[in-house]
């Protein structure tokens, strides 16, 4: 009988044997494949591909499996800037796998298991390829644990943003668009992978810890205190977020029946509390135009100012680096619709995402007492919208559809220019037929990935009489600015 296991462990030296010789013959060719296939149960799987092809982030995201759930215990000690981490990554092989890759960008790895076995790794830049202790068969569910600790890095995307864990005074604001999730937890970091999430951080007690989700739980012991929070519905790690620091969280019930969970930086409280007074009727007017929510829960948090460059649409609550202006709340709660819940197939689709958060920005312009988005377009392709003439000409840099570099992804070609489509569109099919598409448009896509092709072939579908071709050519993938409005 052949024994696949290991050689037995010894307690001390081998024992020598003197007086007799032994001659060890090789097996034959024949049975040691015999042997090999037996201690593999059959299985002959090749490694999962290091990145998934995008078009500007090509080595972001993973081949060969399918997360389906992550489960994060996070300890964070600010006064040393010191993160621990454990990720149990639950995913289903694509095919049949014999080592595979995570994202993940500094600290420790401290140890890999895989179905509770020890598996082996390496690390060559933002990619951890792990190797189970035997091949995984295509279709099987397994389980992924990795234990790591460390400084968490702080991430510079190519436009010259931050990203990743950013320090603030008191705590700390983890955020990922488009890669930065990778330096807080390992992961298939492509916005094609979703996944649900328990997320569990640990601080000292008196600060609060604030995820995606709804709280699961909180306990106190030894001054330190872990709350807990689970996100139900898929989720792609970009818009995954954990806040750390001295908020104010308050829950609040909404006319739908859904609960807001706003957190805000006690720094903030004040400033913040005229804008966020309005979320309960943003949310309704935007469940209103574009169909009901998609998620278990809304709300907001707003930070110390400063603590990053930018708004981020998170889901569930949206990232806010100090008191924001009621138009930003009007976007990023766009975003849960257009972006979180439809989530774009790669980051070339990111028109998707921003031309209709902003396009949500016109629309509530024009509903509350301000110029219509027909005025907001003109004035955009005539160049008076803004006062700067060099924003104005940047609006046409390139088409919203093909970014020019990963560095121009968000752009104003995408916000503006994008928004600018669907209010062709509008034009095009007028008011009801234009709204069944924005709303039917979420709904089809409920909690999953598009491209620009899945939308512009969704849009000739509700509107098959209508001849689209030439804002797709002109507008969607044009150079330059259109010669009519």
């Amino acid at each position: 009988m052949v024994s696949c296991r290991g050689p037995p462990r010894r307690r001390g030296p081998p024992r020598r044997i003197t007086g007799v010789t032994r001659s060890i013959r090789p097996l034959p060719a024949v049975l040691l494949a015999v042997v090999l296939t037996a201690c593999s149960g059959g299985v002959h799987g090749s490694p999962g591909g290091q990145g998934v092809r995008d078009p500007y982030f090509p080595r972001a995201g993973n081949g060969g499996y399918d997360v389906a759930h992550y489960g994060l215990t996070l300890a964070y000690d600010p006064g040393r800037h010191r993160l621990t981490g454990t990720a149990v990554i639950t995913a289903r092989a694509t095919q049949d796998l014999s080592a595979f890759d995570l994202d993940f960008k500094g600290m420790t790895v401290d140890g890999v298991t895989v179905e509770g076995h020890g598996a082996r790794w390496n690390r060559a830049g933002q990619e951890l390829t792990v190797r189970p202790r035997s091949d995984l068969e295509r279709g099987e569910t397994f389980r992924t644990t990795v234990r790591y600790s460390g400084t968490p890095e702080t991430l510079t995307d190519p436009d010259g943003s931050k990203e990743g864990w950013l320090r603030t005074a008191d705590g700390a604001l983890a955020l990922g668009e488009p890669t930065g999730s990778m330096a807080w937890f390992p992961g298939n970091h492509h916005p094609s992978d979703k996944a649900t999430y328990d997320i569990a951080v640990t601080v000292p007690q008196g600060l609060t810890a604030v995820s995606n989700g709804e709280p699961a739980g909180e306990t106190t012991r030894n001054g330190r205190t872990t709350f807990s929070w689970h996100t139900g519905q898929p989720m792609a790690s970009y818009v995954a977020m954990v806040a750390i620091g001295h908020f104010d969280l308050t829950r609040t019930a909404l006319k739908n029946g859904l609960t807001a969970y706003v957190a805000v930086d006690r720094t903030q409280t004040e400033a913040s509390r005229q804008v966020l007074a309005q979320l309960p009727d943003i949310m309704e007017w935007e469940e209103y135009n574009f169909g009901p929510y998609p998620f278990s829960s809304t709300g907001a948090v707003v930070g110390p100012e400063g603590s990053a460059g930018y708004a981020l649409e998170t889901q569930n609550r949206p990232v806010f680096p100090g008191a924001p202006e009621t138009g930003t709340l009007v976007h990023e709660l766009a975003h849960q619709w257009y972006g979180d819940s439809v989530t774009p197939a790669s980051w070339r689709d990111m028109w998707l995402n921003e031309g209709f958060a902003t396009y949500a920005e016109w629309l509530w312009r024009e509903d509350h007492g301000g110029q219509t988005a027909q005025q907001t377009f003109d004035q955009l392709y005539r160049g008076d919208y803004y006062d700067d003439p060099e924003q104005s000409k940047a609006i046409w840099a390139y088409p919203p559809a093909k970014p020019s570099s990963a560095a121009h992804i968000s752009d104003s070609p995408v916000y503006e220019r994008g928004a600018m489509v669907l209010q062709k569109i509008r034009q095009t099919v007028g008011d009801d037929t234009f709204y069944d598409i924005i709303q039917g448009w979420a709904a089809a896509r409920r909690h999953g990935n598009a491209s620009t092709a899945d939308f512009t072939a969704y849009v000739q579908k509700k509107a098959p009489h209508k001849d689209f071709g030439p804002i797709w050519r002109d507008w969607l993938y044009g150079d330059g600015r259109p010669e009519h409005p």
